[in-house]
């Protein structure tokens, strides 16, 4: 990527700023001036300086739940890619996400609030999601399921989801999700690589107005998992399915094996209940800080997926600090957050909305079904007030104009999020103006499945820029190196992290060296992230894309996102996707697939015309050689762009795994423009 890197904004170009009533009145300025911190520049210091009085002020202020203290709060004896957290002490983190609330009066607010794609809708409050977990816990040991058995959850977004994560964490288990529109190759591959020994799934869910058949693709997956011994099926489209005596349950049939209306119900039946290492079938497994609570499998660019190791004192601490820090999240919270369980964000908007005691709001379908004004209507609907999106998604939902926003009351926003990609200025700005009115903070939100969160992140501190990031979210010691390790600004660099935070993975299950090959090989004890990023003259960060998408043309390096925002900039691009292909005489040339506005045609005449407007901006040298009108790019479900499936598919090359593609049409599309 070229180092003369011009920022995507003018210097000046604040368009947000949060007024001294809203910053003051923030959890990140109440965590400030609870621990006499002035400014968030000393609080930066102190927390990436003393990670040990950061981390452990954290944990108070979330009132995190231990059973037996904690006798240090980090241990680095091994090194910082070992590190180990709350040293000497016991929790379950699901006691702090749920029975901690049973004794408040957010006992009876709604814990998640779900719509299915036919217009359903039912809600959970606190207490009737401790019952129902309770509940799965206790079928869970009558089936013989133990603490370190790992248990994965194959499901719809339904709250039954989140019932089964809770459940398999709260007898010691170790969660496995997967992403609901997987193959059943990609579910087998999972669940034989973490060796699961339980599968939950659904008969069907509703997609796009059709029925997914999902227990058979579950029961193709399983076939190929000898690990795999219980297969527990919610009934959601009411659908007949295949069934293996002995190894498959209905989820309702093995719910009422217990009867838990209360916890003060629990205790009555403790000494009928009792099961080997437990108080009663469905009390909180005693687990220790730094036993695994979860297991995400990531898929790379190359290789097999990863999957990364995840402690109950890890990743639900982390997520709960990002939406308290980052987000401003509270109890009074309606968070909606598109995503999958599969996807890191699913688990995040699980355990730190519960960790707060916020509404988490879960919708089964496609949010431009049936129409393109869903999305707004459920914002409407649930009083969402903190919204989660990607910039893939509102350059899709642009393409329908302002009206199907405009038809419905937003007023119940108050924070905007994104995550998953670069933004391109055109679609920030739309969603900043259209949806957010010109008063709403897009708080940029960019890390990973091995972070448990964020970077960087904005907050209700900082000023914002079009595309930006105010920085670093506390805790987090993220710079921007050269190709020598060494700290640039103004220009582009590796994104690396130079100390431990909480939420950092535990390494690959059974792959410790790959752990330490893919993070910690670049640059010595430093975690290299894998993002191309920059910091402005005013402190500002941007994210780039990813350092392997990287273009480099006659020695010149080019981030996809650069050509990308010019390219969609134009009134007749929707979308847009650029990738680097082999060049004999430049080393690799760009090409750009564009998917056009409804209203505009394909044409020799435009295409002239849209590489002549890269020309213009990053000089003749990086002109696409080729740009093909397709009508869909390659996208995850949660509205990812997949550019090594877009470069793949048109070098006639093999794709590798497409399981997590929502529009696998699209490889074909783009190799019919080829």
């Amino acid at each position: 990527m070229d180092p003369h890197w011009n920022p995507p904004a003018e210097p000046d170009e604040i368009v947000w700023r949060p007024s001294p009533e809203l910053a003051a009145s923030s959890r990140l300025a109440r965590f400030m001036r609870e621990r006499g911190i002035e400014t968030f520049d000393e609080l930066m210091r102190r927390s990436t300086d003393d990670i040990a009085w950061f981390w452990d002020a954290v944990i108070e202020d979330l009132d995190i739940r231990f059973t037996k203290p904690y006798t240090q709060v980090v241990d680095l004896s091994q090194g910082d890619p070992w590190a180990r957290w709350c040293v000497g002490g016991k929790l379950n983190i699901v006691q702090s996400c749920l029975d901690k609330w049973l004794a408040a009066p957010t006992a009876d607010r709604a814990a998640l609030r779900w719509e299915g794609e036919d217009g359903s809708i039912r809600a959970l409050t606190y207490s009737q999601l401790h019952a129902e977990v309770c509940r799965m816990a206790a079928a869970l040991r009558r089936l013989g399921i133990r603490k370190g058995d790992v248990v994965a959850v194959f499901m719809p977004m339904i709250p039954e989801i989140v019932v089964a994560v809770f459940a398999a964490a709260r007898i010691g288990a170790v969660v496995l999700p997967l992403f609901s529109g997987y193959g059943p190759e990609a579910v087998s591959s999972r669940l034989n690589a973490s060796g699961a020994k339980v599968l939950f799934t659904a008969d069907g869910f509703y997609r796009r107005g059709r029925t997914v058949a999902m227990k058979e693709l579950a029961d193709q997956a399983a076939a190929l998992s000898p690990s795999v011994e219980i297969v527990i099926v919610v009934r959601r489209a009411g659908i007949s399915v295949p069934w293996t005596p002995r190894r498959d349950f209905w989820w309702d049939d093995i719910a009422k094996f217990e009867r838990f209306a209360s916890a003060e119900k629990s205790e009555r039946t403790e000494d009928a209940e009792r099961t080997a290492g437990t108080e009663s079938a469905a009390s909180a497994e005693s687990t220790e800080s730094e036993d695994p609570l979860m297991l995400i499998y990531t898929s790379g660019t190359t290789g097999e997926p990863k999957g990364a190791v995840h402690a109950h004192c890890g990743f639900p601490i982390k997520a709960a600090q990002d939406m308290a820090h980052s987000m401003d999240i509270g109890s009074t919270d309606t968070v909606y957050w598109i995503t999958d369980m599969g996807w890191m964000m699913g688990p995040w908007l699980v355990f730190g909305a519960t960790l707060l005691g916020a509404t988490m709001v879960l919708y089964e379908g496609a949010p431009d079904y049936p129409a393109p004004d869903r999305l707004w209507s459920l914002v409407e609907r649930h009083r969402v007030t903190v919204l989660g999106v990607s910039p893939t998604l509102i350059r899709a939902l642009m393409q329908h104009g302002e009206d199907p926003v405009r038809a419905h009351d937003l007023s119940s926003l108050r924070i905007l999020g994104s995550t998953g990609e670069p933004w391109n200025p055109d679609p920030w700005k739309w969603f900043f103006h259209v949806v957010g009115r010109g008063r709403l903070p897009i708080l940029n939100y960019s890390g990973g499945t091995e972070i448990s969160g964020g970077i960087l992140g904005g907050n209700l501190l900082l000023p914002l820029k079009p595309t930006s990031f105010s920085g670093p979210i506390p805790g987090m010691a993220a710079d921007v190196v050269d190709e020598t390790g060494n700290s640039v600004r103004g220009q582009v660099g590796e994104l690396v992290i130079r100390r431990p935070w909480i939420g950092m993975t535990r390494g690959f299950w059974n792959e410790p060296e790959r752990y330490l090959e893919t993070y910690w090989s670049r640059f010595p004890e430093l975690w290299t992230h894998g993002d191309w990023a920059a910091v402005d003259s005013d402190g500002m960060w941007y994210i780039l894309g990813r350092s392997d998408d990287t273009i480099k043309v006659a020695g010149k390096r080019l981030g996809p996102s650069e050509v990308e925002s010019i390219l969609v900039a134009h009134p007749a691009v929707a979308e847009a996707a650029c990738v680097g292909v082999p060049d004999a005489l430049k080393g690799q040339a760009v090409v750009c697939f564009c998917v056009l506005q409804s209203d505009s045609q394909p044409s020799d005449l435009l295409r002239a015309e849209l590489k002549e407007q890269v020309s213009r901006s990053l000089g003749k040298p990086l002109q696409p050689r080729e740009i093909k009108f397709v009508r869909d790019l390659p996208k995850t479900r949660n509205a990812k762009l997949m550019r090594r499936v877009a470069r793949a598919a048109y070098l006639r090359q093999p794709t590798g795994d497409l399981s997590a593609l929502e529009n696998p049409q699209s490889v074909e599309e783009i190799r019919r423009g080829v």
